[in-house]
């Protein structure tokens, strides 16, 4: 939970596994409880299912399959979070255990304490009661929380306040809080032995992430037009060590080299989102140009001498955005131009029509 409703997850130990009597009622109960769930879900038995079979470790790192659903559900309710996300977290926090005997206050497959719950829980499942120890209701409220949180960390991410992994930051404001992700401008240190434990789950709760029919990816070819006259890379898109701070991370964008004052126009058609100074990126413009096969598409320019739009403006294709310039973190002019599709950065080269 955030920092405001319980203590850092990483900072709590793991619940202890359950004990003789749970090992040999809780799964029959677990079944009857999730085989409602899906039934709640999809209005019949999940598929494959058949009476007295093994539903219980038949889906993605051993989990009761009739969860997929909800898992899948939940991280519906926005790009950043998907199912393999959420299943890591439960994980995490509890094995995907519901230990009623804990003294911690936390609840539920997803250990939720009674002020987060009274936040982001409700009854998913529709069987008359909102409760951390339905799985089905525990799952969509995590998802509910954690996509609050990615909204949060996005909206830091796109004024410059923060820099990293929209999964990277919106776990880490899981674990500490946002206001903690804020001042740290980046994962605080006190979140990455929670944010480690989490992703090394990742790959075991991938098969959920693939059952997801909304899956796709899109065809970037074409998509945007040029942001400048001429596409002169100076840095690419990739791992590089930054010519000012010296440090090595990802550089989230292709640098295109321009004199001073050049035009920079709006790769695609769409509204912007954000245009103002920032103290890394200077002078910088955010364009939301709607969805693409279900997933929002941004372009971004930044160290502009001067910027020619405003917040809530609508832009057509090669409509002025700005002029080329060096403020923020800048070494001369030029333009750093951002693609952010489904909450992540790309390479926005393969996305550009005249780059092949």
């Amino acid at each position: 939970m955030p920092a405001s409703t319980s203590r850092p997850p990483a900072q709590r130990p793991r619940r202890r596994g359950p004990g003789p009597f749970t090992l040999l009622v809780l799964p029959g109960v677990l079944t009857l409880t999730a085989v409602a769930g899906g039934i709640a879900l999809t209005g019949g038995l999940p598929d494959g299912w058949t009476a007295g079979g093994n539903t219980e470790q038949d889906a993605a790192g051993g989990v009761n399959a009739t969860y997929g659903p909800w898992l899948r559900k939940s991280a519906q309710a926005c790009t950043v979070v998907t199912p393999s996300v959420l299943a890591a977290q439960i994980d995490q926090l509890t094995g995907f255990s519901d230990d009623s005997a804990t003294t911690s206050g936390e609840q539920g497959i997803a250990a939720f304490t009674d002020a987060g719950w009274r936040t982001w829980g409700k009854d998913d499942d529709g069987n008359g009661r909102s409760s951390p120890h339905d799985p089905a209701d525990a799952i969509m409220a995590l998802g509910r929380q954690d996509c609050s949180l990615a909204r949060k960390v996005t909206d830091l991410r796109t004024d410059g306040t923060v820099n990293g992994d929209l999964v990277d930051l919106t776990l880490a404001a899981y674990a500490v809080g946002t206001e903690a992700v804020a001042k740290a401008g980046k994962v605080p240190a006190d979140a990455k032995t929670y944010l480690s434990e989490v992703k090394s789950r990742f790959a075991t709760y991938a098969d959920f992430d693939k059952e997801d029919p909304s899956g796709g990816t899109a065809q970037a070819d074409a998509i945007l037009a040029p942001p400048t006259t001429v596409l002169t890379v100076t840095s690419p898109y990739g791992s590089r060590k930054h010519p000012l701070t010296g440090v090595t991370k990802l550089h989230t964008g292709v640098d295109f080299g321009a004199p001073q004052g050049a035009q920079v126009s709006a790769a695609r058609a769409g509204t912007v989102v954000f245009a103002a100074m920032t103290k890394a990126y200077g002078n910088r413009v955010v364009i939301d140009h709607g969805t693409i096969e279900g997933k929002r598409l941004q372009t971004t320019y930044s160290h502009l001498s001067a910027i020619e739009v405003t917040v809530g403006q609508s832009v057509q294709t090669g409509a002025p955005v700005g002029k080329v310039g060096s403020t923020g973190l800048s070494t001369g002019p030029h333009l750093h131009f951002e693609v952010i599709y489904d909450g992540y950065y790309a390479d926005p080269m393969p996305w550009l029509s005249s780059s092949g």
